[in-house]
Formats: structure tokens, sequence, C-alpha cells
């Protein structure tokens, strides 16, 4: 056999070989794209809850930890929600009395909001009213969203606040650890890089006409 075909063959072999490595182990790597997401972190008592809107299981799972004795206070916010026809600090609030939170614990913001960046801004914006001094906030969302969240509750609250972030357990979100077998999972962790990287963007990098064409991008 020529030098060119015993080439030939090494390469065809390696090529086999790191397709059946990439076989072998694709649950893995799916798995670690998935949880490179997610962010929990060992909870401590907080001054509030913050429930960034969405699914019931954001406010349940947020209720559950105030009754755990997590924090004071839920803060609601979120805005008007087409979806449900209902605002979603509302709805919240409802929510949190029916399972027997006091009135008094419960807080609402039912200002517009187009993203979650717009909705730390709210959160920002009541902890400097505040009369009662808020130095740690417990954020609740979905796990695949935690990461983004992260990074903008930093941008916008500082290295002076303690942020700890509470993802909604799988077993009581609408949402698969194997998100690649699920359509709604699937859509979620596309959507996060996505939204990532447009964070970045909108947010860090850019300025001028660029910064405002991205601004009317905003969603979610």
């Amino acid at each position: 056999m020529s030098t060119r075909g015993k080439l030939t063959v090494i390469i065809a072999l390696a090529v086999l070989l790191l397709g059946a490595i990439l076989f072998l182990t694709r649950e893995s790597i799916l798995l670690a794209v998935g949880d490179f997401l997610v962010v929990q972190d060992k909870l401590q008592p907080a001054e509030i809850i913050h429930v960034i809107a969405g699914h019931d299981h954001r406010n349940d799972y947020a209720i559950l930890l105030y009754k755990q004795g997590y924090a004071r206070q839920i803060f609601f916010t979120g805005g008007w929600c087409p979806e449900l026809k209902v605002y979603h600090g509302k709805h919240g609030r409802e929510m949190a009395l029916r399972q027997g939170v006091p009135s008094q614990a419960i807080v609402t913001d039912d200002s517009d909001v187009t993203s979650t960046y717009s909705e730390v801004v709210r959160l920002k914006e009541f902890m400097a009213k505040s009369q009662v001094p808020i130095g740690s906030v417990i954020v609740v969302s979905d796990p695949f969203h935690m990461r983004r969240a992260r990074w903008t509750y930093r941008q916008l609250l500082g290295d002076r606040i303690r942020i700890q972030m509470a993802p909604v357990p799988f077993d009581l979100s609408h949402y698969q650890r194997r998100w690649w077998t699920e359509k709604l999972s699937r859509s979620h962790v596309e959507n996060e890089y996505l939204k990532t990287v447009y964070y970045y963007a909108r947010y860090r990098f850019t300025v001028g006409p660029i910064k405002e064409w991205l601004a009317g991008l905003d969603r979610d």
C-alpha cells in the first residue's frame, strides 16, 4: 500500500474512532451543555425573594422557600401577561395569600417590563426606596434561566448585594434536565444561549445607534 493510501486509512480510522467516542459520550456532552446554564446556590436566609415572572411553578417555589424561612418578603414583578390575561404581580400575590403568606410579606410591582433585565431594574428601584436595608436577595426562576439571570443581577446590583440563585427543581417545573429529549426544554436551552449572547451585546459591548436598535428587541 502506498504512503498516500496508508494516510487515507489512518484518517478514516481516526474519524471513525472520533465518531464512536462522540456517540458513546453524547449524553454526557448534552447534559453538560444544559447544566452549564443552571446556577444553584446553597441558600442562606435573605431579606427578600424575587420571583422572575413566568409559569406558576416559579411562584409556588418562591412561596415554599418563604414558608421554609428563607426570607421575610416575596417580590413579584412582570407586568401584564397576555397569555394568562393577568398581571404577574397581582397573580403572584393571590397565589401567595391562598397558600397562607401574610399580606405584609408580599410586595408587587406590575409596571410594564420587557425583559429579565427590566424586572431586576424594578427590584433595584424597590430596594432603593425600602425603609429596611436589603443586603441579600434570593432569585427564583427556571433552571436554564439562572446563569443569564445571575449575570443580570450582578450587573445591576453590584457586588455589595448577596445574590443567591434558587432554580425551581426540575421535578417541580415544566422542564427536563435531559433537555434534548423534549421540545419545550430543547427550545428553552437553545433560546438561553442566544439570549446570553444578546445580553452581552445589549448591555455591555454596544453603544449608540446599535445599542438603541438592540433595545427594540428586548424580550424575556
